[in-house]
C-alpha cells in the first residue's frame, strides 16, 4: 500500500484539530499502516513470547493521541513523531512494571515446582537503553530527540530535519555521535 500524501496527511490534522471529527474518521485509516510499522519497528528489539502485541500497542497510543486534545499538530511528520514518543514511552512503563512484579510486586504464591514455568526475562534491554536516552537529553536534547525520532520513530532524516527545523546534515552528524554515545554508555552500564 503507498502512503498517503505527507500534506493530506497534514490538512486532516490540521482540520481535526480545528474540532472537525470526520476528519480524524478519514485520518485513520491514512495513517493506521504506518503506525503499525513504526510498532514492528519498536517491537523488533523487544524479547521473544513479548506480552504486548504491536496491535495493542498502536491501539494504546490511538487512543492517547485521540484523548489528547491540546496537540496543535503541525504536520505528518510531527504526528509520528509524538506517535513514537508515546510508543517508547508505552514500552518503557510496561519493561518498569515487569520489573517491579519479578521484585515482587503483585507477586503470585505458587509453589517451587510452578516457578519455572512462569519465569520470564525483564526487559532490561529496553529500561537500560531509555537510561541512556535520559542521559543522553540531559547532555545534549537535541541529539535525544534525533535518536527517537529516527529509531523509534522510523522518520528519515528529512522529516526528522523538518521537526526540529534543523539541516539534514546537521540530523545526520548528530545520529552519529548519538549511537556512538549511547553505545558507548550502554557498555558501560553491562
Amino acid at each position: 500500500m503507498a502512503l498517503p500524501a505527507s500534506h493530506d496527511v497534514t490538512q486532516l490534522l490540521k482540520a481535526w484539530t480545528a474540532g472537525d471529527e470526520q476528519a480524524l474518521e478519514k485520518l485513520t485509516p491514512l495513517v493506521y499502516q504506518q503506525l503499525h510499522r513504526v510498532a514492528q519497528r519498536c517491537m523488533a528489539g523487544e524479547r521473544s513470547g513479548h506480552t504486548l502485541q504491536t496491535t495493542a500497542l498502536v491501539n494504546e497510543v490511538y487512543l492517547r493521541i485521540v484523548d489528547c486534545e491540546q496537540i496543535n499538530w503541525r504536520d505528518r511528520a510531527h504526528f509520528f513523531a509524538v506517535s513514537a514518543q508515546l510508543m517508547r514511552r508505552i514500552l518503557i512503563d510496561f519493561a518498569r512494571s515487569r520489573a517491579y512484579q519479578k521484585r515482587g510486586g503483585g507477586a503470585l504464591h505458587m509453589s517451587l515446582d510452578e516457578a519455572p514455568s512462569v519465569c520470564h526475562e525483564p526487559d532490561t534491554n529496553l529500561v537500560a537503553l531509555d537510561d541512556a536516552m535520559k542521559a543522553l537529553a540531559a547532555v545534549d536534547g537535541r541529539k535525544s530527540k534525533v535518536v527517537e525520532l529516527r529509531f523509534f520513530g522510523g522518520l528519515s532524516v528529512e522529516e526528522t530535519a523538518e521537526v526540529l527545523r534543523v539541516s539534514s546534515e546537521t540530523v545526520e552528524r548528530d545520529w552519529r555521535l548519538a549511537k556512538v554515545w549511547l553505545l558507548r554508555e550502554l557498555s558501560e552500564g553491562s
